[in-house]
């Protein structure tokens, strides 16, 4: 049996050609299986193109449907573009063809205000903050509005523009200072606030129950002229209607909201030199009457009635406290709140001057109906010596109800300065009282008499006059009569000249050359006001005969002499007195006196021997 050898095998045949592999490319136990894998895909996939030839073609297909479909959607966004560019445009067209006071009358609605906060006084302005409802008819302004007889194109044009709108939302603007002129065209103040957000709509019902409550802050500052604003105020109660020309330099409109960026943003408009009309006719305002019959505007103090007050010493100085009403000319269903106001009494001095008196803070309040209460408080400030010439003036005018100036201003307001009228008292004050003159002793000296003796008097101060004071000096200025004074008696002057016709039974006229000096003494208070006991020494005063009146005379010194009961003395006139007021803070110490001139005095004195009275011949 023969063996058959097995032939060696050539490992270069393996090597060779294209289609053989080493045996070092041969896949072993180590080899990767995703290897293999992609040798594979990549050997069948060559192999299925290469038999395949309708592949290049497919592919060569689907990149032109691709490239097709991306021109035609470019072309449809580019013209997209283009259609909302141009609406946009249209849009923006017609906004800037509106006037303002077209955006006033039509586009923009408003309900109130309802409610005005003064929050602060500062800068020589006020923040305020109103509360009203608002809306913005964008329909209108941007004409997209619907209408029954408008065509397909027109149609779809304007659903365009309310689709905008709606989408929009809201704007806000940017509103410079509004200037505020009369129809004299005075400036009466400047307005100004930041910006606002309000929304918009299309196509608003024809009630106001799509409009929006908005809260909005202002700072108001008005004019430094007082005189313009009280002619304004005139001409309003004289014409019945509230006419203002309003001026802003620029307002700039923006979409959305105002502190958020977003595509509304985008779309801004600015418009310049914006100029306006507004003109209200005046409602009936309760309180007040009619200027219907041609009568003019009430006075100060038709307006604000004093209801009390009180004036106290203290070891601070002099307190104040008053309580005032004035009438409330605001609508019912308007809400207006003030907070706590500083304000400045002054009273004119010499050369027009003004002297600053008191300072006083009012408390908080609200405008209730049909009249405002006003509590305020203060203090009276440090006087110097051109203060009590003017401070006796008004002490004087309040007691004889003569007209009493006064002008009132605001730390917050230091250029504007109000004048007015404080309020006199319903009936004229009896300071003195019960004046008499004790031991009265009259005697010849030449060819006249003179008088001596005691003068007594109660000087009770008017209502909330409650304050501690020291009466220094007494300057009295009486007509004598025979017998009691005959009521009525009024005078208007005592000499210079004497009253033409005197009155009945008046005889005699006592006016010392000299001012008396004087004491008084506290005693209580009377009628809300502090009573002082006063007293002072006459020492040989001229009795002057009254012209024409020897005969009066005559029959008064007959009594005097010749009767048991003696004779009584009318006594009718004016005292001027000095004053001192504990905590009235007068510079120069000690020497913070003031005069109060002319207060009115009527009293009686028994003269006879009996009494005290001595005539010698």
């Amino acid at each position: 049996m023969a063996l058959a050898v097995e032939e060696p095998i050539d490992c270069s045949l393996y090597t060779k050609g294209k289609g053989k592999a080493s045996l070092s490319e041969q896949p072993t136990e180590s080899t990767p299986l995703l290897q293999i894998e992609s040798d594979s895909s990549q050997s069948s996939g060559s192999s299925d193109d290469a038999l395949d030839p309708e592949s290049a073609a497919v592919r060569q297909r689907l990149y032109s449907t691709l490239t097709i479909v991306f021109f035609a959607s470019l072309s449809f966004c580019l013209l997209a573009f283009v259609a909302i560019v141009l609406v946009v445009y249209s849009f923006t067209s017609r906004l800037s063809d509106v006037s303002p006071q077209d955006l006033l009358d039509n586009g923009l609605q408003f309900q109130g205000p309802s409610r005005i906060d003064v929050l602060n006084a500062t800068d020589g302005g006020l923040w305020i903050n109103v509360d009203a409802r608002v809306g913005i008819d964008a329909g209108f302004i941007l004409g997209v509005n619907s209408e029954g007889d408008e065509g397909p194109l027109k149609g779809a044009w304007k659903s365009i523009g309310r689709l905008g709108i709606r989408l929009m939302r809201t704007v806000s603007a940017d509103v410079s200072e509004v200037y505020v002129y009369s129809s004299r065209q005075a400036l009466l103040a400047t307005v100004s606030a930041d910006p606002l957000e309000l929304p918009i709509t299309t196509n608003p019902p024809h009630d106001a129950s799509w409009l929006t409550p908005v809260s909005v802050t202002l700072f108001v500052r008005p004019t430094n002229s007082s005189s313009d604003l009280t002619k304004f105020v005139e001409d309003v109660w004289h014409d019945r209607t509230v006419s203002v020309h309003t001026l802003v330099s620029a307002i700039t409109v923006w979409g959305g909201q105002v502190d958020r960026k977003s595509w509304r943003s985008k779309f801004t408009i600015t418009m310049e030199n914006l100029e306006t009309q507004v003109t209200a006719k005046l409602p009936s305002l309760p309180g007040l009457p009619t200027s219907d019959d041609g009568t003019s505007m009430p006075p100060f103090t038709k307006l604000v009635s004093l209801q009390s007050f009180n004036i106290a010493s203290s070891s601070k100085g002099l307190t104040l406290e008053a309580l005032a009403t004035a009438v409330n000319p605001v609508p019912p269903t308007l809400v207006v709140t003030v907070p706590r106001l500083p304000f400045t009494i002054y009273l004119p001095g010499a050369q027009d001057t003004l002297i600053p008196i008191a300072s006083v803070f009012t408390e908080p309040f609200s405008l209730t109906k049909p009249n405002v209460t006003v509590l305020m408080s203060g203090h009276v400030l440090p006087l110097g010596p051109d203060a009590a010439e003017p401070l006796s003036t008004f002490v004087s005018h309040y007691l004889s109800l003569r007209h009493n100036p006064i002008s009132i201003a605001s730390p917050a307001f230091p250029s504007l300065i109000l004048n007015g009228e404080f309020p006199s008292p319903p009936t004229r004050p009896h300071i003195l009282r019960n004046v008499t003159i004790r031991d009265m002793k009259i005697k010849p000296e030449g060819t006249i008499f003179v008088a001596s003796g005691q003068v007594f008097a109660r000087l009770v101060l008017p209502k909330g006059m409650n304050f501690t004071m020291d009466v220094n000096k007494v300057f009295p200025d009486l007509l004598v009569f025979d017998g009691e004074v005959p009521d009525p008696t009024n005078v208007s002057t005592i000499h210079d000249p004497f009253p033409d016709p005197l009155p009945p039974r008046a005889f005699g006229h006592i006016c010392p050359e000299e001012w008396l000096n004087a004491t008084s003494t506290y005693d209580g208070s009377e009628e809300g006001g502090s009573a002082f006991l006063v007293t002072a020494s006459i020492v040989d005063v001229p009795i002057e005969m009254l012209p024409g009146r020897e005969k009066e005379f005559s029959n008064f010194v007959s009594k005097v002499i010749f009767s048991s009961k003696g004779a009584v003395a009318g006594l009718l006139g004016t005292a001027d007195i000095t004053i001192h007021v504990v905590g009235l803070p007068f510079s120069g110490g000690n020497n913070s006196e003031f005069m109060l001139k002319g207060l009115p005095l009527q009293g009686t004195v028994r003269i006879g021997k009996k009494f005290g009275a001595v005539i010698n011949p």
